[in-house]
């Protein structure tokens, strides 16, 4: 058989659980001339690690020592030639019947430190396992065996026990059958070359394809188990093979993928057996059935995968233990038969059966082109890219597993839980009173009053509200867009709804703070006041974005979604670690809202309007999730941007009708969806199109708010998601490369091309350049070194 040793070894560890495959003690010979220290250091070391130990002082009585006792391990002195040939001694032990599980030690000089260190090659061509020094440190010599016991020893063991599951695999009625990841033949058993007629030397070394078929078998048949084993998942059912001879025998087959090295699938192995009188009593009855058509015998009753890691159901064990198994087994093969003919469809589905259809009537180059389609599209990742290795690009790597994954799952015993629940911890007697909107300071104003530009400073508004720029300028923003008009409230409940929701971010986060939220609501309302967003989106899209901007990252602890997972959080634990922060941000929103009448911005609103406008807040704080970045944006380009490009390339002189068409393609529900999301998405991440001081500064705070993340996951012993951020280590510069390569330059495009935006692409060239200079100059920092 073809299989490495490795994998050998790997498969016996998996499934050789219930066998006993050490036995006790462990066999050693040495092989020494002279008793010397070094002798007497492995005698004692054997002594202690509980081996039994034999002593052969020449060639010729170490060969009659091994052949009677089996040794496990053998040590040879290859220190002195004028004795014996180690070489030679290993040669004659390796000739030796039932040698190839035995390790083989070479005991061999120091080597003087003015000397080149010698190959090991000559030793392994003699048969040698590996090489020991002399060291006559009794210590050293144990150390080493125990090494020995716990390395080749112990695998060599588990590959004598797949020498036994080998011999009962021989004797196996039923016919086994064990291909390559690559569908190459490696094994078969007397079982298969009696059912099938092939002797295994026709067969072995062949890839699958290269056997007869037979046409029996439906096309979707084939597809369904390649689709199944690909996934790593077993299946099982009736299938048609042709044997040697030309006719075809119907089987009850169940092919289980076998997970190797890097947890990939390496072995296919298929179980076959003659389909019994019994199954065909139980097809004939699930044939009568009028929901399998009569040509449909093959496919009634052959889809039933499963994971591989649960325990399957074995037709024979429910047959000869219960006296119901004829009517368990009917109603299981019924349902199978009822599957195959429901007639509801997934979208995905057609598409499929299209692109099947298509193949039929296609030339070979196209039928494989769309082949590689199909393996696409059954993909659960359909719109995320394929990275480079960690190695080629770590920040790019660390950036996007941190911000893409929920975390490994797994929970620790470290839990983090926010320090004080937001609900318990907030009332109104606790807040600042709000300042009407007319009351509001002139040095305040006069800053306010530059909302509508992009190059608005965030930043100064900070500093002169004292950390609370997020009441102001929604009070600013919401009165321009009259939101206090459409959701029927006073300005009061909006301005009290906008402190509470301020109070409840964490003023101690660097950059996931109340600033962030106000940032991301001056960058949406800059957006709904374009044109083209403007002329897409009703009252009620402007409103659900405005205040989903407000509330998007509320009570954020500044730690990543992946944190809180690898922590057991109690967010993770309440959300299925699943859009665990952007879950929690939206429903806090509600719950803060509605819980006090002073705050609640909604209370007067009809009752079907409100929850239009809740789910459109809720989509949109939704989207700001990073897993399905890649997917927002694709459908973006591909059912808005696309489509409009078509259309302006197309369009006749006829200006109306062009202005028509794209109005059509941006107004429609579904595309008004993929805009409001696209457009707070682009409002969330946008630091990197700021003027270049803002964006230096929302840089900084970010990587800042990551080193501590990093900090606290080394103290807790968490893994650690993100490595690059590190504070001795990281490059700032590096980190905000990778950021703007893999999230922001495609999306803005994008964003750009349907908003015109040509002053934000400025602003991202700029502030690119900035930081590919500073990483040329090998600089890690946010600012280039001050000139000597």
């Amino acid at each position: 058989m073809l299989l490495q040793g490795s994998e050998m070894v790997s498969a016996a560890e998996e499934r050789l659980g219930p066998m006993r495959l050490t036995q006790e003690p462990i066999q050693v010979l040495l092989v020494f001339a002279k008793e010397d220290s070094q002798s007497d250091a492995f005698c004692w070391a054997c002594e202690r690690a509980g081996f039994r130990c034999n002593i052969a002082r020449t060639p010729e009585s170490a060969v009659e020592c091994f052949l009677d006792k089996h040794h496990e391990i053998v040590i040879i002195d290859g220190r002195h030639s004028r004795y014996f040939e180690a070489d030679a001694v290993c040669r004659m032990i390796r000739a030796a019947k039932h040698s190839e599980h035995t390790v083989i030690l070479a005991v061999m000089p120091q080597i003087p430190s003015d000397q080149e260190e010698p190959s090991v090659l000559p030793l392994l061509s003699a048969g040698f396992s590996r090489r020991y020094l002399e060291n006559s440190s009794v210590s050293a010599c144990f150390n080493e065996l125990i090494q020995l016991e716990h390395g080749e020893v112990r695998a060599q063991f588990k590959l004598r026990a797949c020498n036994s599951v080998f011999t009962a695999l021989e004797q196996c009625q039923e016919a086994v059958e064990i291909s390559s990841e690559d569908h190459v033949i490696q094994y078969v058993n007397p079982a298969f070359e009696k059912m099938m007629g092939y002797h295994r030397g026709e067969v072995i070394g062949k890839e699958l394809t290269e056997l007869p078929k037979s046409d029996k078998n439906s096309a979707d048949l084939l597809d369904t188990i390649n689709t199944c084993i690909k996934k790593g998942k077993e299946w099982q059912g009736i299938y048609f093979s042709r044997r040697k001879s030309g006719d075809s025998i119907q089987q009850y087959v169940r092919i289980t993928p076998v997970i190797g090295q890097g947890g990939k699938i390496r072995h296919f192995v298929s179980i076959k057996r003659p389909y019994s009188d019994n199954h065909r009593q139980v097809h004939k009855l699930s044939k009568e059935d009028k929901s399998c058509g009569e040509n449909s015998q093959s496919e009634c009753n052959s889809l039933r995968h499963k994971d591989r890691r649960k325990e399957s159901v074995d037709v024979r064990s429910i047959s000869s233990h219960s006296s119901d198994a004829p009517s368990l087994q009917n109603r299981r093969y019924s349902s199978m038969a009822r599957i195959h003919s429901m007639t509801i469809e997934a979208p995905i589905t057609k598409v499929i059966n299209i692109i099947n259809a298509a193949q039929e009537s296609s030339p070979v180059t196209v039928a494989e082109a769309l082949d590689r389609v199909l393996e696409i599209l059954r993909t659960t990742e359909l719109y995320s890219p394929q990275l480079a290795s960690k190695e080629d690009d770590p920040h790019t790597n660390d950036l996007v597993g941190g911000l893409m994954s929920d975390g490994l799952r797994r929970l620790s015993g470290n839990e983090y839980v926010f320090s004080k629940s937001a609900l318990q911890n907030m009332s109104q007697s606790e807040l600042a009173v709000p300042v009407p909107l007319n009351d509001i300071p002139p040095s305040i104003a006069e800053l306010l009053n530059e909302e509508e530009c992009w190059e608005f400073n965030i930043l100064e508004l900070e500093a002169a509200t004292h950390k609370r720029p997020l009441s102001y300028l929604g009070l600013k923003i919401f009165s321009a867009f009259g939101v206090c008009e459409f959701l029927n409230c006073t300005e009061a409940t909006l301005r009290s709804w906008l402190q509470v929701i301020e109070a409840n971010y964490h003023a101690t986060n660097s950059y996931h703070n109340s600033t962030h939220a106000a940032d991301v609501l001056h960058a949406t309302a800059y957006f709904l006041r374009k044109d083209r967003v403007k002329g897409s989106l009703d009252q009620l899209d402007e409103v659900a974005a405005l205040l989903a901007a407000t509330v998007h990252d509320v009570d954020h602890p500044g730690r990543t979604n992946s944190f809180l997972c690898n922590a057991g959080s109690e967010l993770a634990i309440l959300y299925n670690d699943t859009a665990v922060l952007e879950s929690h941000h939206a429903a806090l929103a509600f719950q803060l809202t509605v819980r006090d009448s002073k705050c609640n911005i909604f209370k007067n609103m009809e009752r079907t309007q409100f929850r239009t406008l809740r789910q459109a807040i809720i989509d949109m704080v939704l989207a700001t999730e990073m897993t399905r970045h890649f997917e927002h944006v694709n459908k973006f380009v591909n059912s808005i941007n696309k489509p409009m490009s078509a259309i302006e390339e197309t369009s006749s002189n006829s200006e109306g009708s062009d202005c028509e068409g794209q109005a059509s393609i941006r107004n429609s529900p579904e595309n008004r969806l993929l805009i409001k999301r696209m457009l707070i998405k682009c409002a969330d991440v946008a630091n990197p199109c700021r003027p270049l001081e803002n964006c230096i500064e929302w840089a900084g705070r970010i990587s800042e708010e990551y080193f501590a993340q990093t900090d606290e996951e080394k103290r807790q012993g968490l893994p650690v998601v993100m490595p690059v951020f590190d504070r001795n280590t990281c490059s700032i510069p590096k980190s905000q490369i990778s950021f703007i390569d893999y999230f922001i330059t495609d999306m803005f495009d994008a964003w750009d091309a349907f908003a015109s935006l040509p002053g934000l692409m400025e602003h991202l060239a700029e502030n690119y350049k900035y930081w590919k200079n500073l990483d040329e100059m090998k600089c890690k920092s946010l600012r280039p070194p001050p000139p000597p």
